[in-house]
């Protein structure tokens, strides 16, 4: 690379006047160091015409090199013509930049969440048959929009946490042609104390494991039928629950886990309630052993659970699924005639392994009618009950899982009512839980159907597939 003229030129300087110095410091005749001079000036001229011709070359070039592409605008941008008097030509023009769209909390919240989900199902057989739905509740193969649900979630620096969401589904007590859009979880939880928080709103009743797994965590697609036959699910009401062991064994805080509620007890989305009565639960869960067996995470949680509600006529007390035993074997949701008092409880119990978990609930309840203002119940007193055992194991860690429960209920309301399934599952988890699908094999038996075979066939089989998406 050749350095730049001014350089040189600067540089010529310094070696003149070195050329002069020696002539000066010499002391012969004037003439000798004219003519030493004259010849120093005749060499700077030579050397600046050199330099003349350089800069003229180097001219040349920056001419004949070509024009540096234009930088592009930044950001978005649109073509405008422009015109000079003479000639028009189209050119990038920036655009002004869209503000942000964001939300801002209406109150003095510190966080705020939005969020929800989607499960979309395909039920093809014998549709929810495990379920009691057969006979004369037989529903059709279908496509079904099982949960839309969208949810806000926040908490304020005061020690208040919130929730509220709402449900759109295509809901079997609804109607079979159009979606149902309904409140599922909202409340206020006052958490400045993790031993004693206090929960007030509609939420799940604290009864029943299966039913208090979140519908995004199960491994089955659907829960069993004695889950949704024998717990409360969604209630208003008001409950103190915590963890006594935060503070003072805080490494072991989830050893003892605690729940005590009372609520309306006739359902959720409720204006009035049935009587002056509420529904008592309770519920409490240890978790004696967190820690590594054979190199793998594993845990045991135990938990069990109690209830009592005397209620009215016309409260449903299979709020989720069916209990009420038809002519013909099948199930439908019961409906009381008259007055009852009902006392419930439950024991369950969730081993994991590393990729293996094991969980098993046994429930029962105790249905005995109440005479009210002399008005008989009008039906006898019953004792269902039910289990279910199941076990899943991840073929492939974290992504594919295999999960296999048998169920039984017995609504103890005619002799050899029992009903019995069997679902063996396949689950692929692409990004987790928040985007999964599920396969589902479900194989039913009806003790009834086979003791009274003029009713139909005693066996029922269904294929379910679900695809779930989390955001």
């Amino acid at each position: 690379m050749k350095k730049p003229v001014l350089f040189r030129f600067s540089a010529a300087v310094p070696i003149l006047v070195l050329a002069v110095q020696p002539l000066l410091a010499q002391g012969p005749s004037d003439s000798d160091r004219l003519e030493k001079l004259e010849r120093a000036v005749e060499q700077l001229q030579k050397r600046n015409t050199q330099l003349e011709a350089e800069i003229k070359s180097l001219k040349k070039q920056t001419a004949a090199a070509p024009t540096a592409p234009a930088v592009p605008a930044e950001g978005p941008t649109k073509k405008q013509v422009v015109y000079d008097g003479k000639t028009s030509a189209e050119k990038n023009v920036s655009l002004p930049e869209k503000p942000p769209v964001y939300v801002l909390q209406g109150g003095p919240e510190i966080k705020l969440t939005l969020g929800g989900f989607i499960q979309v199902n395909f039920e093809d057989g014998d549709v929810s048959a495990f379920e009691g739905r057969f006979g004369l509740t037989a529903l059709k193969d279908r496509l079904r929009l099982r949960r839309a649900r969208i949810s806000l979630i926040g908490e304020f620096a005061e020690q208040f946490d919130f929730k509220i969401e709402g449900d759109f589904e295509n809901s079997d007590g609804i109607s079979s042609n159009r979606t149902d859009f309904s409140g599922t979880d909202i409340f206020i939880n006052w958490h400045k104390f993790p031993e004693a928080q206090i929960k007030l709103g509609q939420w799940k009743a604290p009864f029943g494991l299966e039913q208090l797994t979140p519908d995004t965590k199960i491994f089955t697609i659907e829960r069993s039928l004695p889950t949704g036959a024998l717990t409360p699910e969604r209630q208003l009401g008001v409950q103190f629950w915590g963890q006594p062991l935060t503070h003072v064994w805080p490494e072991e805080k989830d050893f003892l886990t605690y729940y005590a509620g009372i609520f309306n007890g006739n359902g959720r989305n409720t204006t009035i309630s049935d009587n002056n009565n509420f529904m008592a639960v309770g519920r409490l869960e240890l978790m004696p052993f967190k820690g590594k067996l054979f190199g793998q995470d594993s845990s045991l949680k135990l938990g069990g659970d109690i209830l009592n509600s005397r209620d009215d006529k016309g409260v449903n007390i299979s709020q989720t699924l069916n209990l009420l035993v038809n002519h013909d074997g099948s199930l439908s949701p019961f409906v009381l005639p008259g007055a009852d008092e009902r006392t419930a409880w439950s024991a369950d119990a969730w081993f994991t392994i590393g990729p293996f978990d094991l969980i098993g609930e046994y429930l029962a309840e105790d249905v005995d009618g109440r005479t009210v203002a002399g008005v008989a119940p009008g039906f006898k007193n019953f004792d269902p009950s039910g289990w279910y055992v199941q076990g899943s194991y991840f073929i492939i860690p974290k992504t594919v899982q295999a999960a296999v429960k048998w169920e039984s209920l017995e609504p103890d309301q005619v002799a050899d009512d029992n009903i019995r399934s069997i679902t063996a599952g396949l689950n692929y988890y692409i990004h987790g839980d928040s985007v999964k699908v599920m396969v589902d094999y479900v194989h039913t038996w009806s003790d009834f159907r086979e003791a009274h075979p003029q009713f139909g066939s005693d066996n029922f089989d269904e294929v379910i597939g679900r695809v779930q998406v989390i955001f």
